[in-house]
């Protein structure tokens, strides 16, 4: 279990922990509301397949307490650079700070791993919401784009 101490904004523990045979389920049904669905998949299960049939993703559980209340993956690139991707939170969820906590215990977590120096992820361009979240965590964009997203970066110093 990875845990910072962090809350959502009703007081639920927010951590995040391996997807294992107790929780898979959970975690593939996290579907977002209905108005993302232009920039993210119908449900987290897209990702758990991701990272099942490739070596480069690995799928975390978010909780919040003892309940499943999102999904979120990693991974490292060949230049060293940490990556989240893969984030969704259950839309009846959102709006509580669980994707906030998730992505600052996620950085925290990353930032300590041998040799990490900087975490990078992307977003589509007109998730707004998304763009407002990372900006406020510190994440700068890079000027680059993945597959039409913003590239984001931040120095690992800042999210320890």
């Amino acid at each position: 279990m990875i845990d910072h101490g962090l809350t959502d904004r009703t007081g639920r523990r927010v951590t995040l922990r391996p997807v294992d045979d107790a929780n898979w389920r959970a975690v593939a049904d996290i579907a977002p509301l209905d108005a993302q669905r232009a920039h993210a998949p119908a449900l987290a299960a897209r990702y758990l397949l991701l990272t099942l049939r490739e070596d480069t993703w690995h799928s975390l559980a978010v909780y919040g307490d003892d309940a499943v209340t999102g999904h979120v993956m990693w991974a490292r690139d060949e230049d060293g650079s940490y990556w989240l991707g893969g984030m969704l939170v259950d839309g009846p969820e959102q709006g509580r700070g669980v994707g906030r906590a998730a992505v600052r215990t996620l950085a925290a977590w990353l930032a300590e791993q041998e040799g990490c120096e900087v975490l990078r992820l992307s977003y589509d361009p007109v998730n707004t919401a998304a763009g407002h979240l990372y900006t406020s965590l510190g994440f700068r964009p890079t000027g680059e784009e993945e597959d039409g997203e913003v590239v984001v970066e931040l120095a690992a110093s800042a999210a320890r």
